[in-house]
């Protein structure tokens, strides 16, 4: 990936500038001293304070045309710059494709968003949006599954476009269940023809599969085959948990449901593709994981930088040329002195 900065402007040798310091009292001297009598008298006396008077303002607009050149040449010394920096990343990057459980269950509110009781569907798609905005090298696909897996994203290093598909993401767009197996062999198909050096499975639910034509265990040998390591996350709380359901009037109502979730499906899982498991019982905790998951598999990036520059001394050179010939010129013709 190719960058390229705004344009800036800078001094090569701005020590030189310092010199510019000498200007003002080199004026101020010189107007006290004044100029070099131009006649010549027998006797001076009565025009000796002559030479302490100021200048007239035509040796004024002289002597400040002269200093102004040397203050060019000064400037032009210092060699100043405009222009720009190109950045260059390389990114040993990892594929990443994260496997959302979206069957009813979800719907469980045993999870917090900020102070306010949240269900486990809405916090796993705002911590998995940090996870994503973690990862800017890194191509990311998201794959949702309930009854059946559905493709919500491709790989992808768009990853705004990534996130406005995963802000879509909801309960109930396709039929009830937890296809986590058909899910997995899903992932591991959109990853099996990639060319990058890391391939993994980021696997979230909160349930045991109890849909699909897939075993879970047979598509984790899959995916191992593949070279794709699978980090599998157990979410929601075991007991009893606040679920929405409504009446026929449409009006929800929160009542508590048991909910029981068994860890020796997905253990088994990060164990055969020689990934991890992790358990997420609360908000805090799932972004404990997803943070664990950012630093196992951290992308090499290198980065590399070359300076494009155009000096802009040869414009301050010909000002002060400019400037220079004018005082000549004046000085020798409109505000010529006597000899």
């Amino acid at each position: 990936m190719t960058q390229i900065g705004p344009e800036q402007f800078g001094f090569a040798h701005a020590w030189i500038l310092w010199f510019l310091l000498i200007l003002p009292i080199f004026a101020l001297l010189k107007g006290r001293v004044g100029g070099t009598p131009a006649v010549v008298f027998s006797s001076t006396a009565n025009l000796a304070a002559l030479g302490r008077r100021r200048k007239s303002r035509a040796g004024a607009l002289l002597a400040l045309l002269s200093h102004l050149a040397l203050a060019c040449f000064i400037i032009a010394m210092a060699r100043p710059q405009l222009g720009s920096t190109l950045t260059r990343t390389q990114a040993s990057g990892v594929d990443i494709m994260i496997v959302l459980d979206v069957s009813r269950s979800m719907l469980a509110e045993d999870f917090t968003i900020g102070s306010s009781r949240a269900n486990r569907i809405d916090t796993v798609k705002l911590v998995t949006e940090k996870f994503i905005r973690s990862r800017p090298n890194d191509r990311l696909g998201i794959v949702a599954f309930a009854g059946r897996p559905y493709l919500v994203s491709p790989l992808t290093l768009d990853h705004d476009w990534l996130v406005a598909n995963l802000d879509r993401l909801q309960v109930g767009l396709v039929e009830d269940g937890t296809a986590i197996g058909s899910a997995l062999a899903s992932a591991g198909n959109r990853l099996k023809d990639k060319e990058a050096k890391t391939k993994i499975i980021v696997l979230l639910t909160d349930g045991d599969n109890n849909a699909g034509r897939v075993t879970p265990l047979t598509a984790a040998e899959a995916t191992k085959a593949l070279g794709i390591r699978v980090y599998a996350i157990g979410a929601g709380s075991n007991g009893l948990v606040p679920f929405p359901v409504q009446d026929v009037f449409g009006r929800t109502s929160y009542r508590p449901v048991q909910m029981e979730f068994q860890e020796d499906a997905l253990r088994q899982i990060a164990t055969i593709t020689n990934g991890e498991y992790f358990r997420a019982t609360d908000t805090k905790s799932l972004e404990r994981v997803f943070e664990s998951i950012d630093k196992l598999e951290k992308t090499k990036v290198e980065v590399e930088k070359f300076s494009q520059y155009r000096d802009l001394f040869p414009w301050l050179l010909g000002i002060g040329l400019g400037l220079l010939g004018l005082e000549i010129a004046l000085s020798q013709t409109l505000w010529r002195r006597l000899p």
